[in-house]
């Protein structure tokens, strides 16, 4: 210590005020104290003498010894208990007497006490007025079930938001399974549809009730398809919904459960996972039904093994299942991406040459396509227990060239290809077989001219594009709201438009396109964004040729 900072007189009036006495003490023995509870005393003059008297040991002054009981006079303290039991207090918030209690967890039954709850006498006091809009949910949700265009989920969702919380309770449990079986089956999974029959999961859950195995499968189903592209983000929420499931609710997946994992994580890019996924189905001894086969012939076209596609086939038709236009649609679809145009056409020849024979069917759309595939499992049962009217029931079963099989066929030879004579050869038959033409063909086309149009000699000129136009305009105005004009098809047409002609054909579709589109108010402004980076050559796409080549290894078969 500095000899310049000693002051003797300040240090006999600290050890004269506050260690009088000690000498009187300095004898008795101190008691054993816990070791966290030791403390340690500095003293200044201590410090002083010895930086004052270099050289000479000090002997230091004895430590102060406080009164226990005068300390602990300081701090009440009643009914307190030891440091340890308040470690336990926190450490455990099950014990405290005021944590929030635990709370409900999802559960998943298919026990006939736990499904048919509540009954109509157990449901929840509805007021009077409440009643009229409980009234107008039921007659929306049946509706629903047997005309799916008559009411939107949006409006059904609207309704029931009108109910007084807990709102599930206030249905019995026959229209709770009918509320979420048509929002858990909308004709189109998007983000809107996930998000509501999520948010009807939630309060199931809150309301303490349970999911039937079905239900939980929708929430899976909406998980993964949502997107247009399964993603690896996909695939982990997939998984950790499965996992909810049976490590939680303890409820074992079925066949549905697997077919939605395993086709999530082909589509994801994911074989591995795959692999596994289809392991464990024969660990489990889940049978193959009908989508598992066709599964399995998409996931061996995703890993362009065109030998895996026509095994997969094989197994399928050996099997017993129903093979019908979908089935050959997916191995279309697989020779396509592999490369085997020539496979892929031989097959859709054998599907035109069964149009004429094919029994009449009406016109499919939504619900239709969901009866036939029940019926054809229908008839796959009942064909391998009696043999000998499975050739019956597969003579009566559609195996005509569709629209899927068109877009397929189009969007291959428009976008990777680039063989237009192919594309309207195509576009002749479908016409011929009394396909409904459908925005999704234009949408290849309108691709097709911005890969292969836009320099001199193209079949894909600005002429033939003019046409393609023209076309697409009388297509809308002759069947109005069947066909639907969104964004994309209005953003590649603009691209096309850009790459073959110039930028007052661009104003000029623009326009024809905004006087036809179905598209919401708020994305509107982003179309007008876009139409002036087109404009400006500042499109993703048009100003990038790296952005384009990478464009044309991915594969489209979303259309």
């Amino acid at each position: 210590m500095n000899q310049g900072f000693f002051c003797p007189r300040s240090s006999q009036w600290l050890l004269s005020t506050f260690m009088a006495g000690l000498e009187a003490h300095k004898h008795r023995t101190a008691p054993a104290q816990n070791p966290r509870r030791i403390a340690r005393a500095y003293g200044t003059a201590a410090a002083s003498q010895a930086s004052h008297s270099p050289g000479t040991r000090q002997r230091p002054p004895p430590a102060v010894v406080q009164d226990k009981d005068t300390m602990l006079s300081y701090v009440d303290q009643s009914d307190v208990g030891s440091a340890e039991e308040y470690f336990d207090f926190y450490r455990d918030p099950y014990r405290r007497g005021y944590a929030a209690p635990d709370g409900p967890r999802l559960r998943v039954s298919e026990n006939k006490r736990d499904v048919q709850f509540p009954s109509k006498d157990e449901t929840a006091m509805v007021r009077e007025e409440t009643q009229p809009v409980l009234d107008r949910l039921q007659a929306a949700i049946g509706q629903r079930l047997r005309h799916p265009h008559r009411y939107s989920l949006d409006d059904i969702h609207k309704l029931y938001c009108q109910l007084p919380e807990p709102r599930m309770l206030c249905l019995t449990w026959q229209w709770r399974n009918r509320l979420l079986k048509v929002m858990g089956t909308p004709q189109k999974r998007d983000m809107d549809s996930m998000l509501r029959y999520f948010a009807l999961v939630a309060d199931v859950k809150n309301a303490g009730l349970t999911l039937r195995r079905s239900q939980w499968n929708f929430a899976l189903a909406f998980a993964t398809k949502y997107a247009a592209r399964a993603s690896t983000q996909e695939m982990e929420s997939a998984l950790r919904i499965w996992k909810e499931m049976e490590k939680e609710a303890h409820m074992m997946g079925n066949e549905v459960t697997f077919n939605i994992l395993f086709d999530v994580a082909a589509k994801a890019g994911n074989f591995t996972l795959a692999d596994m996924i289809y392991k464990e189905m024969e660990k489990r001894g889940i049978e193959f039904n009908r989508f598992h086969h066709v599964s399995l012939i998409h996931y061996f076209g995703l890993k362009l093994d065109s030998g895996g596609v026509r095994a997969a086939y094989r197994e399928m038709v050996e099997s017993g299942e129903m093979i019908d236009t979908v089935v050959l649609n997916c191995v279309i679809s697989g020779l396509l991406r592999c490369g085997e145009e020539a496979a892929a056409e031989e097959t859709y020849q054998r599907m035109k040459s069964d149009h004429d024979t094919a029994s009449e069917m009406p016109q499919k759309d939504y619900m239709m396509n969901k009866v036939v595939t029940k019926v054809l499992m229908m008839f796959s049962r009942v064909g391998k227990q009696h043999p000998e009217l499975k050739k019956s029931f597969q003579t009566n079963v559609r195996l005509a060239p569709d629209l899927r099989t068109y877009k397929l066929l189009v969007n291959h030879y428009a976008t990777r290809v680039g063989n237009l004579q192919k594309v309207a050869q195509y576009l002749d038959e479908m016409k011929h077989l009394k396909v409904a033409i459908h925005p999704t063909i234009f949408l290849a086309l309108f691709k097709g001219f911005y890969m292969h149009g836009g320099y001199l000699g193209s079949d894909w000129s600005e002429q033939r594009l003019e046409g393609v136009l023209a076309g697409f305009y009388q297509a809308h105005d002759e069947r109005g709201a069947d066909f639907r004009i969104d964004q994309w098809v209005v953003i590649w047409a603009l691209r096309a438009v850009k790459k073959c002609s110039s930028n007052e054909a661009v104003v000029q579709t623009f326009e024809s396109m905004s006087q036809r589109w179905v598209i919401s108010p708020e994305r509107q402004q982003f179309m007008h964004a876009l139409l002036e980076n087109i404009l400006h050559d500042k499109d993703l796409k048009s100003s990038r040729n790296d952005g384009l080549e990478q464009w044309r290894g991915k594969d489209a078969s979303w259309l």
